[in-house]
């Protein structure tokens, strides 16, 4: 069980000199939880190397994107290929035709899509198409979801803001987030409300159908329903932040899962097969609102970049096929149980919130279903918890307050090691913790 750690900490002295916090996404840095991170030499299938040799089962996947495992063979295959016939044009080209054409094809409520470059850029891009559309100037977000780091969405978000304890941001001017209302999540009556009060003002609800960035926290029986029905009443947009959940939940996202469609949906992770991608989308009639046949502008230079489209569209093509989302649950249910019963063995509060292939172990003895009650976790105990599974040489996020994702990589001699070294870290935690 002893790791050496040397040549990551050398990189991670060297990174801090050159790279703010020696990481470029700030939960990275590992803080949260009380390690400095380790540096990955390679990645295949479930498992991550670092550079220092050890081998780590992986449920952090990029954070979402390598539902199909790392490198796999058809998406890398599909990059080379895409490589050798040049890696940019900022001219249009035939992958960009077929990949929307697949996305459109997979997503119940999109009849066009605008690719982009990262899951900010959609949310950023369709709140603007939003607000267009509408001639409306306010967003309704909701406490604990993140949607990315544009300046209007930094109010109340989760992620990296809720890990580090940051409640907005330093050079976010007060007068571009007022506009921006933030509500409890789950909580439809405060929409109803906010409704009322200001109805003919809300351009568009913005929401993740699934939190995923305060842990996984599913929407409670009637949430999404009665947001469809506020919206279409004032006549707001409805944009679903499917950037986590999008190809995830369902060939068609959570959409599909719940059978509640948006107006506008924004994708990202999944969409790239690992390769920065993002996209929005919806009704024709909104969509035709975007430059160049509306006078809604968004741009961007290596929008729609081949390696990207020749990545997503393997990954997309992979999800496809028959029984793939059956596997996920099975998987992904395998593991719950399995988690759940370590949890009770060793007598440590846990709450295991799980959405079809994505869920979050919260330390935390009663429901998890807003941004308050997500709060009460115990992140020290998290933290030990972290560090000894990543010591049995199983990778979790390096934070209380993000997901797990279970991919078809994941085998069930895999599934049954994290099961066993999770029986043994809660251990840990209950000894040191006195539960």
């Amino acid at each position: 069980m002893e790791r050496k750690h040397t040549l990551s900490q050398e990189l991670f002295r060297r990174a801090e000199q050159v790279l703010p916090g020696g990481v470029n996404s700030p939960v990275r840095s590992g803080r949260s939880v009380g390690v400095t991170p380790f540096f990955v030499k390679s990645a295949a299938g479930c498992r991550l190397e670092d550079e220092d040799g050890n081998v780590y089962i992986d449920y952090v996947g990029s954070w979402g994107p390598l539902i199909a495992g790392h490198a796999h063979p058809e998406v890398v295959e599909a990059v080379r290929q895409a490589a050798t016939r040049g890696t940019s044009y900022g001219i249009p080209c035939r992958l960009e035709v077929e990949m929307a054409e697949k996305v459109v094809s997979m997503v119940p409520s999109m009849d066009m899509v605008r690719m982009v470059n990262s899951g900010t850029e959609a949310t950023m891009s369709a709140i603007r198409l939003a607000r267009g559309y509408t001639g409306r100037p306010k967003l309704i977000k909701f406490d604990g979801c993140y949607h990315g780091h544009s300046d209007c969405l930094l109010v109340k978000g989760g992620s990296g803001l809720l890990t580090l304890g940051i409640p907005g941001s330093p050079g976010v001017p007060d007068e571009i987030v007022s506009h921006t209302v933030s509500l409890p999540y789950n909580d439809l009556d405060a929409v109803e409300t906010a409704f009322r009060k200001m109805g003919d003002q809300i351009a568009c609800v913005i929401v993740e159908p699934v939190a995923g960035n305060m842990g996984t926290v599913p929407p409670a029986p009637g949430f999404l329903e009665g947001l469809r029905r506020l919206c279409d009443t004032h006549g707001a947009l409805l944009i679903f932040d499917e950037v986590i959940t999008g190809f995830r939940l369902a060939p068609g996202g959570a959409q599909q899962r719940f059978g509640v469609l948006p107006d506008l949906t924004c994708l990202g992770k999944i969409i790239g097969g690992g390769l920065p991608v993002g996209a929005y989308g919806g009704r024709r009639k909104i969509m035709e609102h975007i430059a160049p046949t509306g006078n809604v502008y968004q741009a961007g230079t290596l929008s729609g970049n081949p390696l990207a489209m020749a990545a997503g569209l393997a990954m997309l093509n992979i999800l496809s096929r028959p029984g793939v989302y059956e596997t996920l649950e099975e998987r992904a249910a395998y593991l719950e149980a399995g988690l759940a019963r370590a949890a009770e063995e060793a007598g440590v509060p846990v709450t295991l919130n799980r959405v079809g292939s994505m869920g979050c172990a919260f330390f935390n003895g009663e429901p998890v279903r807003d941004f308050q009650s997500a709060l009460q976790s115990n992140t020290e105990a998290y933290g030990i918890y972290f560090r000894e599974m990543l010591a049995r040489g199983v990778y979790l996020a390096p934070s209380q307050f993000e997901c797990f994702f279970v991919g078809l990589a994941h085998d069930r001699e895999a599934l049954d090691e994290t099961i066993a070294a999770a029986g043994e870290a809660l251990q840990v935690v209950k000894n040191a913790l006195g539960f």
